[in-house]
C-alpha cells in the first residue's frame, strides 16, 4: 500500500487539512502547533515590518531545540524579516507529520475525510449540472455557463465536439491541456473542477470568469489603455500566475490579453491552456507556438528555451495595457506575419508620453531581444520581476492570499464581451466517424473531479459544514459507527445529491419536482 502524505493530505487538500486540524484541536499540545502556524501565516500577511508583533514563548511547542528558539529572538531584534520563523514552523511542521499524523489516520476524523473522498469520485456526468447560456467559443467548441446541482456552484463548461477534434488531430492537444489544468493550483491560473463526457463531446468544468478579459477592457471601455496602477495590479497577478506556472515546470507560451480573464471582484486569472507545455527538470525545449505579435525572438527563430517566452510575452502586456496597443503592431495594422516578426527581431519598441520611466524599465527589461539578459532569465525567475522597482507598493505575500482590492470592480450588470448573437456558429463535422479506437483517449479525458477544486467547492459552498456533523459526548455519529444503524438522511446536501440522480434516470413519464 501505498504511504499516505502528510503534506497532499492534511496542507494541499482543503477538506484533508480542515479534519486534521479538528483533530489537533481535542489535543492541547497539538492545537498549540496550529496556533503557532496560524500566527507566523498572520505576522507575515497583516505587519509590514515584524518588529511590534507580540510574541508568545516557543517554549509551549514541542521539540523546538533552544538554540533556534534563541537565533530566532535574535533575528528578531536584529532584522526582522519573513523569514524569521523559517526554522521554527519546519520543525513543529515535522512533529506534526510524525506520530500525529499517524494518530490522525487512526481517528474518526480520517475515516471522515475518507467518506469524503468516496464523495468525490463518484461519477461525473452531464446530469451533475445545469445548463446555461453560451458564454464563447473556444478552439473546440462552445464555452457556457453551467451550475452544479448540488450546491449551486457556477462554473464555465468548455465543450471540445469529438469529431472537431478528431479531424484536426486535436487529441494531443486537448489532453495536454487537461493534464496541465488538473496539476496547477493557483488562484491566477484557472481552475479545472470536473472532466466527463456526453455522446459528442469531452467537457471542461471550469472557474467561471465573469469579468470578461483584458483586450475588451484595454480596447472596448472608453480610451484604449489603462492606467498605469492598474496595469501594474494585473502585472503583479500574472506574475504570480506565472511563477505558479514555472513552480511546475509549465511554460505558458501564449500571454496576450484575450487570454487573460477577470472575475467578479476584479481579479485576473490566465486562461486557455492549449500550448502550455511541461519541460523536464534539466532539459529545454524548442517550438515556433504562440501568436503573431506576442511570440519572443527565440520561439521565432526556433532556439531552443525554457521560460524565457513568458516573461517577453509579460512585457508585451504591460506594454499594450499601458500605451492600447501591442509593441510590434498596430491595432487593426494589415501587416504580414514576417514583417511583425522581422519587428520583434530587430526593431526597438517605441514608447509614449504615457509611459513612467519605471513603466519603460520594466518593459525594456522584459523585451531583452536576448533571453539570457532579460529579466526573469537570471537564474530567480519570478523573484527577479516582482523586486523592480515599479512593484513597490504590492505588498505579493497579501497579493497571494488575495487580500488586496483590485483598482477595477466589473459591474455584476454588465456583460463585458460581444454579443452573444455575434460569436460564430459552429458549422457541422463532415466525414467524420468516432469508433472504438477513440475510446482510448476519452479514457484518459474523463477522469471526473479535481480533488483540491471540488473540495474547495464543498466547503465554499458549506455543504462541508452542513453535514461534517459530530456527536457532543465524544461518541462516534451514526455514520462513523459501523455498529449502529444509519438514521434517515437530512435533506441537505445529500438529499439534493441523490435526488438529482433520480430524477436524471426516472422514466420519462414520470414528473418530478423542480430540482
Amino acid at each position: 500500500m501505498q504511504k499516505r502524505d502528510y503534506t497532499s493530505l492534511c496542507e494541499k487538500q482543503p477538506i484533508g487539512r480542515l479534519l486534521f486540524r479538528q483533530y489537533c484541536d481535542t489535543r492541547p499540545e497539538l492545537k498549540r502547533c496550529i496556533e503557532f502556524m496560524d500566527a507566523v501565516v498572520r505576522c507575515v500577511l497583516l505587519t509590514p515590518t515584524l518588529g511590534h508583533q507580540e510574541h508568545g514563548s516557543a517554549a509551549h511547542l514541542p521539540d523546538i531545540p533552544l538554540e533556534v528558539v534563541a537565533g530566532c529572538r535574535e533575528r528578531l531584534e536584529q532584522s526582522p524579516c519573513k523569514e524569521l520563523f523559517d526554522d521554527c514552523t519546519k520543525i513543529v511542521r515535522d512533529y506534526l507529520s510524525g506520530v500525529p499524523f499517524s494518530s490522525f489516520q487512526e481517528s474518526m476524523y480520517f475515516s471522515r475525510f475518507l467518506q469524503w473522498k468516496w464523495l468525490e469520485r463518484q461519477p461525473v456526468t452531464k446530469n451533475t449540472f445545469r445548463h446555461y447560456r453560451v458564454l464563447g467559443k473556444g478552439g473546440f467548441g462552445e464555452v457556457c455557463a453551467c451550475q452544479v446541482r448540488a450546491t449551486g456552484k457556477m462554473y464555465a463548461c468548455k465543450k471540445l465536439e469529438k469529431k472537431r477534434v478528431k479531424k484536426r488531430k486535436g487529441e494531443a492537444m486537448a489532453l495536454n491541456e487537461k493534464r496541465i489544468l488538473e496539476k496547477v493550483n493557483s488562484s491566477f491560473v484557472v481552475s479545472l473542477a470536473y472532466a466527463y463526457e456526453t455522446k459528442d463531446a469531452l467537457c471542461l468544468v471550469l472557474t467561471i470568469m465573469n469579468g470578461g478579459d483584458l483586450k475588451f477592457h484595454i480596447y472596448n471601455m472608453g480610451n484604449s489603455g489603462f492606467d498605469e496602477q492598474r496595469a501594474i495590479f494585473y502585472a503583479a497577478e500574472i506574475c504570480c500566475g506565472l511563477e505558479d506556472l514555472h513552480r511546475e515546470r509549465i511554460v505558458y507560451r501564449d500571454l496576450k490579453p484575450e487570454n487573460i480573464l477577470l472575475d467578479d471582484r476584479g481579479h485576473i486569472r490566465i486562461s486557455d491552456l492549449g500550448l502550455a507545455v511541461q519541460i523536464p527538470e534539466g532539459e529545454t525545449i524548442r517550438g515556433r507556438v504562440g501568436t503573431v505579435g506576442y511570440m519572443a525572438p527565440e520561439v521565432i527563430q526556433n532556439e531552443s528555451y525554457t521560460f524565457s517566452p513568458d516573461w517577453w510575452g509579460l512585457g508585451c502586456l504591460i506594454f499594450e495595457m499601458i500605451q492600447g496597443q501591442s509593441p510590434f503592431r498596430k491595432r487593426k495594422e494589415r501587416v504580414k506575419r514576417e514583417e511583425v516578426d522581422r519587428r520583434v527581431r530587430e526593431d526597438l519598441e517605441e514608447y509614449s508620453d504615457k509611459f513612467s520611466e519605471e513603466a519603460k524599465d520594466i518593459c525594456r527589461q522584459l523585451l531583452a531581444k536576448d533571453p539570457k539578459e532579460r529579466l526573469g532569465c537570471q537564474g530567480r525567475g519570478a523573484t527577479e520581476v516582482k523586486e523592480h522597482p515599479i512593484f513597490r507598493n504590492i505588498n505579493f505575500k497579501r497579493l497571494e492570499a488575495n487580500m488586496l482590492d483590485p483598482p477595477f470592480c466589473p459591474d455584476p450588470r454588465a456583460v463585458y464581451c460581444k454579443d452573444v448573437l455575434d460569436i460564430e456558429q459552429f458549422s457541422t463535422v463532415k466525414g467524420v466517424n468516432l469508433d472504438p479506437t477513440d475510446d482510448d483517449f476519452y479514457h484518459k479525458f474523463v477522469t471526473g473531479s479535481v480533488s483540491i477544486p471540488w473540495q474547495n467547492e464543498m466547503i465554499e459552498m458549506e455543504c462541508f459544514k452542513e453535514i461534517n456533523i459530530y456527536e457532543t459526548d465524544g461518541k462516534l455519529c451514526s455514520d462513523l459507527d459501523v455498529n449502529r444503524p444509519n438514521p434517515p438522511p437530512k435533506r441537505g446536501f445529500f438529499y439534493r445529491l441523490f435526488r438529482r440522480e433520480a430524477s436524471a434516470s426516472a422514466p420519462p413519464t414520470v414528473r418530478g419536482g423542480g430540482g
